[in-house]
């Protein structure tokens, strides 16, 4: 994934400088050098790059720090906040408002993934409950309005565009026009792709602009685009007053620092970033957590929220029920699995456990990942439901194998290796046993129960090393507010 490389470059540079056995001069010059030699390679602009590494030097000077204070901690946190400054123009972007017509217009250039990043826009806010619509005004790509209309009914979003008409400007006008009429509280201009070279384009785009009359004009920067970034947003700038940006592909291997860069250029904030091709591989964009992502320190309160939204409200103190019993089934292997899923990429969803680095998953093993696990819930679909409900491994006799198997069209060790995965699980989950299930409002008693000990018993190995042991694992509980986010996602936390 891009910035993948980039984050684990910056990680090996502060783990290299933690595990230096005297902090000096020495050791941070060598981490900053690493830090900014990491984000050259990644195409971020060298001013940016000189800024930061000076800003870093000014806070952090080792000669004025007592002895006692943690020169680690106030270096990781420096390098933290310089990186965010970099990723944050310190102001934030429109919002829309429910049941008040808001029109939000895209531009960028050609081939920058605007087409779809607008239905992805419109799809992520009617999951939300607005009534979005799309409107197409690029004439000038011949397909534009086809596509267009594809992903629209794809997503259950009305649109609106023309074959015949070729003046985008009249096409702006008659959609917005018509959307209004119709009650949508969201309308999505779609406009022609074009480059900072083509004064014409840019004349077309003002005119648009001023016919729809946008409440929040959106910048899509294609995340491969290169140190070609700052100047190309600078121009957008200058023509339309751009109130956010959306960096598209980031899936791609690309090295993408250059479009965060741009960010600096159209002092506008990054509102949301694309992560694929499907309608759900687009995120929200919070420049705190995605730094904190990209340094291998995870994103807990987004984990969490994702959690929440695949995990019923109705289903979760069930759940809590089930893991202090310890009682592990293949149903329950199947209920998680399924929303494993719905959680989104595989990938994506890890990079916010702490610990974890992009890096570690690259892109092919995460499909590969995604392909297991319908495999196994395809063999559990032949499954009978005393097999699905019991927690005895030995039911799981040879005959009964061979049925699985084929019914799931699938060879018999494939049956084996799912049954292997469902012991690892169930190990897993047995630790969990005797968890004391709160009740509303007794949040503090679970703070007792659900201590980093009873963690760390849970976590495998290689994470609970990666952040940082048993010290690192408690001052993560605290950031998570005692478990308090962690039990939110079971229905246990205060309301």
């Amino acid at each position: 994934m891009v910035l993948a490389q980039l984050g684990g470059s910056i990680s090996r540079a502060i783990q290299q400088m933690s595990n230096a056995t005297i902090i000096d001069e020495k050791a941070l010059n060598d981490c900053l050098n690493e830090i900014t030699r990491a984000l050259l390679q990644s195409d971020v602009q060298f001013k940016l790059v000189r800024d930061m590494q000076t800003n870093i030097k000014k806070i952090v000077n080792l000669d004025d720090l007592a002895a006692g204070h943690n020169k680690r901690r106030i270096i990781q946190q420096a390098i933290f906040n310089e990186l965010c400054k970099i990723l944050d123009p310190g102001k934030s972007s429109f919002i829309p408002k429910k049941g008040k017509p808001s029109v939000v217009m895209f531009v960028g250039l050609q081939g920058s993934g605007k087409t779809t990043t607008c239905t992805k826009y419109a799809y992520y806010y009617q999951k939300k409950g607005w009534k979005p619509a799309l409107v197409c005004a690029d004439t000038f790509r011949a397909g534009a309005f086809d596509q267009l209309k594809q992903n629209a009914t794809k997503a259950k979003i009305p649109f609106y565009g023309s074959y015949m008409e070729s003046d985008p400007v009249k096409i702006a006008e008659e959609g917005v026009e018509r959307f209004k009429k119709e009650n949508c509280d969201l309308i999505i201009v779609d406009t022609s792709g074009r480059h900072k070279q083509e004064a014409a384009l840019f004349e077309e785009m003002r005119q648009v602009s001023e016919a729809a009359k946008p409440d929040l004009i959106i910048f899509v920067m294609d995340s491969s685009i290169g140190q070609a970034a700052f100047d190309q947003a600078q121009a957008f700038k200058q023509s339309v007053a751009v109130g956010a940006v959306i960096i598209t592909k980031m899936d791609g291997h690309a090295k993408g620092g250059g479009a965060l860069s741009a960010v600096a250029a159209t002092k506008s904030p990054v509102i949301f970033i694309g992560t694929g091709e499907h309608m759900d591989e687009f995120e929200v964009f919070d420049v705190k957590p995605f730094v904190s992502r990209l340094l291998g320190m995870g994103d807990w309160s987004g984990f969490m929220d994702k959690i929440q939204e695949v995990v019923p409200m109705d289903q979760q103190p069930e759940l809590l029920q089930k893991l202090s019993e310890g009682n592990f089934t293949l149903r329950i292997m199947y209920e998680q699995f399924q929303n494993l899923l719905k959680m989104g990429p595989i990938g994506q969803v890890f990079s916010m456990l702490p610990g974890f680095s992009a890096e570690l998953m690259p892109k092919g093993h995460e499909k590969e990942s995604q392909a297991k696990i319908k495999r196994y819930m395809t063999m559990m679909d032949s499954m009978t439901n005393e097999e699905l409900d019991s927690s005895n491994p030995k039911l799981m006799n040879e005959s009964r194998m061979m049925r699985i198997a084929r019914g799931a069209g699938r060879p018999i060790r494939d049956v084996m290796e799912m049954l292997e995965e469902y012991k690892r699980l169930a190990k897993v989950w047995s630790k969990m046993k005797g968890l004391k299930i709160p009740k509303k409002g007794e949040m503090s008693s679970l703070s007792r129960n659900m201590n980093a000990q009873h963690m760390s018993k849970v976590l495998p190995p290689q994470m609970l090393k990666q952040i940082g042991g048993m010290g690192g694992l408690q001052n993560l509980m605290k950031q998570m507010g005692s478990a308090k986010d962690m039990m939110g996602m079971f229905g246990g936390g205060d309301k």
